[in-house]
């Protein structure tokens, strides 16, 4: 497997979601499907937010990882590059209405 040189650009970082997301492997870890069930967010809900989303913020550095963030107006779902060729979704919530 390949290593990524990251922290990617948010550019690149979008493009390679999007390749992932057509032709890769997308997993969830243990957390992010707790959250999902508690905020009643299907799979086919955050593979949407990593189609179609936004990212508007770099990558941060957490618990080992780089971390990426990726919004739409409803969700928002953070993951993790684990080649060029899978996405580990880490965790995932639903936007309060106010």
């Amino acid at each position: 497997m390949e290593e990524l040189d990251e922290p990617l650009s948010q550019k690149a970082a979008v493009k390679l979601t999007l390749e992932i997301v057509l032709s890769g492997n997308v997993t969830y870890s243990k957390h992010a499907l707790k959250e999902m069930e508690e905020d009643n967010i299907e799979v086919l809900d955050v593979r949407n937010v990593l189609r179609a989303g936004i990212m508007s913020k770099a990558a941060e550095w957490e618990n080992e990882s780089w971390r990426y963030r990726m919004t739409t107006a409803k969700f928002a779902v953070v993951f993790v590059f684990r080649s060029k060729a899978e996405i580990k979704v880490v965790t995932a919530w639903r936007f309060k209405k106010r």
